[in-house]
């Protein structure tokens, strides 16, 4: 067994305290907070803005989940996303049972999105449309969890390491 570490620590804490919500049904009553709702948006809206190219790109969605998987991985690895991601999804299964279908492998890549990822290729902004909702919900599941775990401070710092020239936060 390796030695404990404060990643380490963050890693088993984390699938620990996942754990424990599964166990509740409370946890799946959690309700999102507006202001994690807007960040989502921003994200979403930010991702679709940069996205609008002539090469076909994934949806904004998709592209939020793999940068906060790629930075969140770098931080807690792989396991600690997993971990994140299948609690936020199942968090989103609750408000929108298009994610039925929907899992995370142990990589942490969403896959199976079924007719919910029709809903998500639609939010690419490219119309002017906002960010589906589906896309929201998901995102900010994830950001919520996030926020629990980490502390409002220090998901908003890799937040905005992940997207250093996006205005996410207000002044």
């Amino acid at each position: 067994m390796p030695p404990p570490n404060s990643r380490n620590r963050l890693i088993f804490g984390v699938l620990r305290l996942s754990e424990q919500l599964v166990l509740k049904d409370a946890g799946s009553k959690m309700t999102i907070r507006l202001e994690t709702r807007e960040l989502a948006r921003r994200l979403l809206i930010y991702e679709s803005e940069a996205g609008n190219s002539s090469e076909p790109r994934a949806s904004p969605t998709l592209r939020v989940y793999e940068k906060l998987q790629r930075s969140l991985g770098a931080f807690a690895g792989v396991a600690g996303f997993y971990s994140l991601a299948s609690r936020a999804l199942t968090l989103a299964r609750s408000e929108d049972p298009g994610f039925s279908e929907a899992r995370v492998t142990e990589d942490g890549t969403l896959q199976g999105l079924g007719e919910i990822e029709h809903q998500i290729d639609f939010d690419n902004g490219a119309r002017g449309e906002p960010p589906s909702e589906a896309g929201i919900i998901l995102i900010a599941r994830l950001l919520g969890l996030l926020q629990i775990f980490l502390g409002e401070t220090l998901t908003a710092s890799l937040l905005r390491v992940t997207w250093p020239g996006a205005a996410l936060f207000s002044a």
